[in-house]
């Protein structure tokens, strides 16, 4: 399995191609844009996107989908009914499914938005804006940072340290770094235990 990286300066965003080695039928996650370079990592990859998956439904995560389902007859997945229009495989929390061979777990981690997946392929953890390196995502409220601090250690902390974290917006890292070193993380818990 290989893993491309496009970043889109639309949004300061990151997509993920996901495919064999030989080409044929791939994985999009977060298409916040359908871009030159983009199509042009697909094309010279000798890849058909034939699935699009969507960790959350904000712009710079999703804007790309009218272009990608011209181009390519895609099935999208996220933890909604539709995408701008457009249908979607509702996935739900702990639904383990295939997209041809690669084998996909959603794992349901609120706070950041209600409908917040990461999506687990093998080693890798395809997680929005949900936990990125070294912080966690955005929040309206207190409340919704509690809850997704605790739904990350509760989720994802438990997984396989040695997992790669791919986010939606800056560097890869790892889980055991973040579960070590991410300060969001640890002084989140800090303000929880003495505020």
């Amino acid at each position: 399995m290989n893993i491309f990286f496009h970043f889109s300066i639309t949004g300061f965003s990151n997509s993920y191609l996901i495919g064999g080695d030989e080409g044929g039928d791939a994985v999009l996650v977060d298409p916040g844009v359908m871009d030159k370079e983009l199509l042009n990592l697909i094309e010279e990859n000798g890849y058909y996107v034939r699935y699009v998956l969507l960790t959350h439904r904000h712009d710079a995560h999703v804007g790309g989908i009218r272009i990608i389902n011209r181009i390519y007859q895609t099935e999208v997945y996220a933890n909604t009914m539709t995408i701008l229009d457009s249908p979607v495989h509702s996935v739900s929390d702990g639904e383990e499914f295939f997209l041809g061979d690669i084998r996909v777990k959603a794992i349901q981690v609120p706070g950041h938005t209600s409908d917040s997946l990461v999506y687990q392929i093998g080693n890798a953890l395809f997680t929005g804006d949900v936990l990125l390196s070294g912080k966690i995502g955005s929040t309206t409220t207190e409340l919704s940072r509690s809850l997704l601090i605790r739904s990350i250690m509760e989720k994802l902390f438990n997984l396989n340290e040695s997992c790669m974290i791919f986010p939606g917006h800056g560097p890869p890292s790892t889980l055991k770094a973040e579960k070590f070193f991410n300060p969001d993380i640890h002084l989140g818990l800090n303000h929880g235990q003495h505020g």
